[in-house]
């Protein structure tokens, strides 16, 4: 039996009331054992990235596994020329949390979410929970009214590996 686990996600999430499922796993290489581990296809895992719009500026974008944002669909959306990815030191101090493990839910401060419009079609997605190797199964409608999230189309699929 493991012992149970919080985190400032977990307590963001049972203070919001959002109905989830904690889901511990080893620490994993990739999306693909990630989701191996966790029982669930790559496209429903999502990758929370941090991006900085400006100094003191950040959102984060939710990218299910498989697929990439679309940088200029992006930035223009935001109606910016410019954004750029914060080294870990940066995220982790913006966030609370470490890459690998960074979640809009209990981050230090509430930045805006955009999520890609790929996940509405799915029945669950996997989130950071705030710990590597610590996930949260929601529904995507439960994380968008979450999180605030807007939804928009702002993904393409990564390129095939090999070939």
């Amino acid at each position: 039996m493991t012992e149970p686990f919080t985190s400032p996600a977990i307590a963001a999430l049972e203070a919001a009331g959002v109905p989830f499922r904690l889901v511990r796993t080893e620490i994993a290489r990739n999306a693909e054992e990630s989701a191996a581990f966790q029982g669930i296809p790559v496209g429903s895992l999502l990758r929370s990235i941090l991006v900085r719009r400006a100094e003191d500026d950040y959102l984060f974008v939710l990218v299910p596994g498989g697929r990439r944002f679309d940088w200029p669909k992006l930035r223009a959306h935001l109606g910016t020329s410019r954004l750029s990815l914060p080294d870990a030191d940066e995220a982790k101090a913006i966030t609370g949390y470490e890459r690998g493990a960074i979640t809009p839910f209990g981050a230090l401060r509430p930045w805006p979410v955009i999520a890609d419009a790929s996940i509405l079609a799915l029945d669950t997605v996997a989130i950071g929970g705030g710990a590597r190797g610590v996930n949260v199964h929601v529904t995507p409608a439960d994380l968008v009214t979450a999180t605030g999230a807007e939804v928009l189309d702002i993904t393409v699929p990564e390129p095939s590996a090999g070939g």
